[in-house]
Order: structure tokens, then sequence, then C-alpha cells
């Protein structure tokens, strides 16, 4: 095993399974994000951006770049799981990364509650016979399982589920610029930059909702101790994840923004129903495309996406309870399959009963996105600051364009869109990071301060692993 790939310097024994290779973390991302993504909130993000859907995905994928990017500085100098809560607590103190830690639980623990909820309404429109309720059960049930049984079964299982999705998407493209090209559409660009509608705060708040469609690239950053490959090759899956998932993004909704049946309508009320993007596709090929992405989107969301978010959010619960900053019990590895078992129920479990509960409230879906939304970018934001802190400061690094100028860009870029944000959202995420701050000071008064093992591995050590 490479020094780079040693936990032991960190004081952690190698539990995780090393199975994954760089095509399995490419499926991962694309997974994660969902290609068919912008489906299900094109109308949220077309009515929020004044019509200039694709100009809000291209400043989503630039912003983000530069995330990646100081994703790749953090993974190669600490190649483990935990992501920000790592990075923050390592290359900033142990106080600020259990902060990271809280702050990104917020994503990472509400995501699969709002994709298994997306899904299961979609799927009870389609359906009505089946309850909500049932969908839920099924949908996490099933994941729960493939999940305990392997990292190897996951990745399986997620490579098959993409293939479908890309199917769907190529059809949508297809059908839909043959619709462009013989008239039943209006070829235009204003879908990427509009004189009348555009502001920057326009196109700031809609990325903030964009944003949803983004995050999962960031979770291949949690699968560092079961890669085989070494952990530069997380870095690489990250960025070609994000630019592959972002084209996609930006052409689909180029493509529906011009295929809108009524678009001064939804510009002016929005997209009650959710079904804009629907409609479009009602308008390229007829009903039966739009019930055939509407199905995609619902399964996509449902099994894939909601499968690897468990993965991830059982990775976080377990870095962050063997540096005993949550319940012992959640470090439990499975000797037979190499998995989190306990996180990976517990995951499960919390996802059922939000998904159960935000059902029986009308902004249930609304009310996850943003919270999630906000705790990805408030995340974000502490990993820029990580790489300068880390690199720049403490290590006294002299490459000033990796560990100052891209990620200060970043960070400037992510600001303006979390002060552009949803009001409810930014009160909510800073209720919840608040909460955070009394947990902290109550493991400080109980002398359980958060601590990580291996914080300072030896200068040689350091010396070797910059050189790897």
């Amino acid at each position: 095993m490479s020094l780079q790939n040693d936990l032991s310097q960190y004081g952690y024994r190698q539990e995780l399974s090393r199975q994954l290779r760089f095509r399995d973390l490419l499926a991962y991302g694309l997974v994660y994000m969902v290609p068919i993504a912008p489906m299900a909130i094109f109308g949220s993000v077309y009515a929020g951006s004044g019509g200039m859907v694709a100009l809000a995905y291209a400043v989503g994928v630039v912003a983000l770049v530069f995330t990646a990017f100081s994703y790749a500085q953090m993974v190669k100098a600490f190649p483990m799981s935990g992501s920000v809560y790592n990075y923050a607590g390592r290359g900033i103190s142990p106080p600020v990364g259990f902060l990271a830690g809280w702050v990104i639980l917020l994503d990472y623990v509400l995501v699969p509650g709002l994709l298994y909820l997306v899904a299961s309404v979609a799927m009870h429109s389609t359906v009505p016979a089946v309850p909500v309720w049932l969908w839920l059960l099924g949908f996490v049930a099933l994941n729960t399982v493939v999940n305990s049984v392997g990292i190897r079964m996951t990745a399986v299982v997620t490579r098959v589920m993409l293939v479908g999705e890309l199917i769907v998407l190529a059809v949508f493209l297809a059908v839909a610029g043959w619709a462009v090209a013989t008239g039943r559409g209006r070829f235009s660009w204003d879908a990427f930059y509009n004189s009348d509608t555009f502001t920057w705060s326009v196109v700031a708040g809609a990325v903030s909702i964009a944003v949803l469609s983004f995050l999962g690239f960031d979770g291949i950053s949690m699968l560092a101790e079961e890669t085989r490959d070494g952990a530069r090759q997380i870095g690489r899956a990250m960025a070609a994840v994000l630019v592959l998932a972002g084209v996609l993004f930006i052409v689909q909704t180029w493509l529906a923004a011009m295929l809108v049946p009524n678009a001064d309508a939804l510009l002016a009320e929005g997209d009650v129903n959710g079904t804009a993007f629907y409609d479009a596709a009602t308008v390229a090929g007829g009903g039966w495309l739009a019930t055939v992405c509407a199905v995609a989107t619902a399964i996509a969301w449902g099994l894939p996406n909601s499968m690897v978010a468990q993965v991830a959010t059982s990775r976080l619960l377990y870095a962050m309870a063997r540096d005993r900053q949550l319940p012992a019990f959640l470090a439990k590895v499975s000797v037979r399959r190499s998995v989190p078992i306990n996180a990976t129920l517990l995951t499960g479990v919390v996802s059922l009963a939000l998904g159960l509960y935000m059902a029986t409230r009308s902004d249930g879906i609304t009310l996850l996105s943003s919270l999630i939304n906000f705790g990805a970018m408030v995340a974000f934001l502490v990993l820029h600051v990580s790489v300068v802190v880390h690199h720049l400061i403490r290590r006294r690094s002299g490459n000033w364009f990796a560990h100052l100028l891209m990620p200060a860009v970043g960070f400037v870029i992510l600001a303006y869109v979390v002060v552009n944000a949803n009001i409810a959202a930014q009160r909510l995420g800073l209720a919840w990071l608040a909460l955070g701050m009394v947990v902290l000071a109550g493991l400080y008064l109980t002398g359980r301060r958060p601590v990580l093992s291996g914080l300072a591995p030896s200068q040689a050590a350091g010396r070797d692993m910059e050189r790897v």
C-alpha cells in the first residue's frame, strides 16, 4: 500500500474494502448527480433565473470547478473518509472540523430523505393505487439491503442504473432536438442570456436552486478509503464528473427552454406542479415522452441516486464516530462485508422517518431542498478556507495559484450565491449551525472536545506524501 493510502499515519486501521477503480468513481459520481436531475427542478430554476436556466447551470459548473479543485488538494493531503469534516479538522483545527461536519450533515443526512420523498411522490402520481408511504418504504428497504451487502454490489447496481438514465436522456435530446429543428419549438439563446431579465443577483439566486443538481460530485471524496488507485484518482473523478454532468445539464435545459409551451406564465407564476419539463417533453414528442422522462426521473432519484447518497452519508457518520464526535456504535464495520453497517442502517431509518414526515407537509420538498443547498454551500466555503490555511499558511506552500487564487475565487463565487439564497434557507441553516455550536460546547463541558488521531504525521512522512 502506498504511503498516500496508508491510514496508519493518522492513527486509523484500514477497515473498509479498497475495491473501487476510476470507472467506479465516475459512475458513482454521475449516479449521485443524476444526469437527468434538472428534469425534476427545471421549472423552479427557469422561473428563478428569468428564463436563463442554461446560464444558471453554466455558472454552477464554473463555481463548483473551483470547489472540485480544492477537494483535490485536500484529499491528497488527507486521503480518508469524512470529506470536509476531516479536511477542516486537520487543515484548520478539530473544532472547526466538527462544525464543518455538522453543517455538511445538513446536506448528507437530509439528501436521502429528499430523494426518497421526491421519487415516492412522483411514483404515486404515476401509480395512484400505491400510496406514497409504501413507495418510500420500498425504496429505502431495497437500497439499504444493497448497500449492506458491500461497496462492490453498490457499484454494480449503480452502473446498470446509470446506463438506463443515459438512454432516457439520449432519447429526450434526440426528440427535442428534432422538434426544435422542425419548428415545434422556438430556437433562441435566451436560456443563456436575456437582456430583459438579466441581473447577477437573479442568476445567483437561481444557481442556489440549481446547485441541488450538482450535489454528489463531492460525495466521491467519501470513498477515499475504498479506492484502489490512490487519492489522486478521487480529484480526477470529481472534476470529470462535474464537467460531464454540467454539459448534460446545460444541453437538456436549453432544449427544454425552447419547448416550454407558456413561458410567460411559467415566469410569472412559477412551476407550482413541478411539471414544466414534462410539459416541454410533451410539446417535443407527445405524452409518451413526458411519461418516460417522469418515471425515469422518479426511479433515478428513488434508487441509484438515493443509494449512493446513503453510502456517502454512512461514511460521514462512520468518520465522525470513530473520532468520538458521534456515538461509537456508528463506527462499527461489518467484518464480512467491510461496510459501516450501523451507520448504513441508521441512514435508512432516518431517511424513512424524514420522508414520511415531510410527505405530510405541503412545503416538505421545498424546505428540504433549501436546507440541503445551504448546508452544502457553507461546507464548500469552509473547504476553500481549509486549503489556504493548511497548504499556504501551515505548510508554507509556494503554489499561490493552487493554494490561494483558486480557493479564493471559489470562495467569492459561492459566498455571493449564499448571500442571494432563499431567506428561509439562510435562517434555518444558521439555526442549524447555532445548534452545532451548542453541541460543540457540550462536548467541551463533558470532556469530549474534538480530537483527531494522528493529526500531525512525522515531518518525513509529510515530505514523502508531497512526492507521491
